[in-house]
């Protein structure tokens, strides 16, 4: 199968081939090499290797998306963004043009965890067609829609990469924000990690000061899919976080972050930042005073 370059602005997209069809877009599943565990997942449940997992079935026409590969390995932390020649080289290897209309979904089993992270990834890089597939590929498969084991060699396209600076955060910004208080940032992992009371992935826990927890689950239904703009406004509402009002969002490694950044934008907040370093680099590059934790507090500290 062949997808044109039809461009659609629907942030969603359906779960449904008709769907697909109709938006003509580029599909691309997107994940890690290794899916490693979070936070209440059993150990022997991991790791995956999600670029097998491709291989053996996925949508039909659809390219993979390694942001193990589409991302600065010269840099000491997780995932951060690429530079434009490096993003641009890599979608345009995966057939995506400026004019394309991207899809992306993931196969994690709670609908959707790191298609979100490619979604802002394009949208960063100046791409504004692009969609993430609501509920992902485990209610793909749920519904009974076509895949494949035939891995589709893309024809590469030119792909034009333009960072947009005001959708990325760096620490020295989030150093600043501490004092000057000049947007609201939102924590997405789990209330644990946030709080400073179980270990972070092999990291001390804690937050920044300042920040507001919203697990990045809280957005999701139990099938998977993203809840109602009306329920996720009262998510934001409910921690006080002001949606006409600046806002970035972190997390463990800059993935789950985006899941705030989409969530505010089906609410029509387009203007979300993520610090892309997230708490890997904050731990490492913060003073002490600036890690907040409940269990450094509980032993005086």
């Amino acid at each position: 199968m062949r997808f044109g370059t039809r461009v659609c602005t629907k942030v969603l997209a359906k779960p449904t081939m008709r769907g697909l069809k109709c938006s003509s877009p580029k599909v691309v599943s997107q994940s890690t090499s290794q899916t490693m565990p979070r936070a209440g997942q059993p150990r022997r449940s991991c790791p995956r290797n999600a670029r097998q997992e491709f291989k053996e079935r996925h949508i039909p026409g659809a390219s993979f998306f390694d942001i193990e590969e589409c991302r600065d390995k010269s840099s000491p932390y997780d995932f951060m963004l690429p530079s434009e020649s490096h993003f641009a080289e890599y979608v345009g290897g995966l057939g995506v043009s400026n004019d394309t209309h991207v899809v992306v979904y993931d196969g994690d089993e709670v609908g959707t965890f790191y298609a979100p992270r490619a979604w802002w990834m394009f949208r960063a890089f100046g791409h504004k067609e692009v969609s993430v597939l609501n509920g992902g590929f485990k209610n793909w498969l749920k519904e009974g829609h076509p895949v494949t084991a035939e891995v589709t060699q893309p024809t590469p396209a030119v792909f034009k990469a333009r960072l947009n600076r005001a959708l990325v955060k760096t620490f020295e910004e989030m150093i600043q924000n501490v004092s000057s208080l000049k947007f609201q940032v939102v924590d997405s992992r789990p209330e644990g990690r946030f709080r400073g009371t179980e270990l972070d992935q092999g990291l001390e826990s804690g937050h920044i000061p300042g920040a507001v927890n919203i697990p990045f689950h809280s957005f999701l239904s139990e099938t998977g899919h993203e809840k109602s703009i009306e329920e996720i406004q009262e998510i934001f509402r409910a921690k006080k976080v002001d949606l006409s009002k600046p806002l970035t969002a972190t997390c463990r490694k800059g993935v789950t972050a985006c899941q705030i950044a989409l969530a505010a934008f089906l609410c029509g907040k387009r203007d979300v930042a993520v610090y892309d370093g997230s708490w890997s680099e904050w731990f490492h590059r913060a003073p002490p005073h600036y890690k907040v934790s409940e269990l450094k507090r509980s032993k005086g500290h």
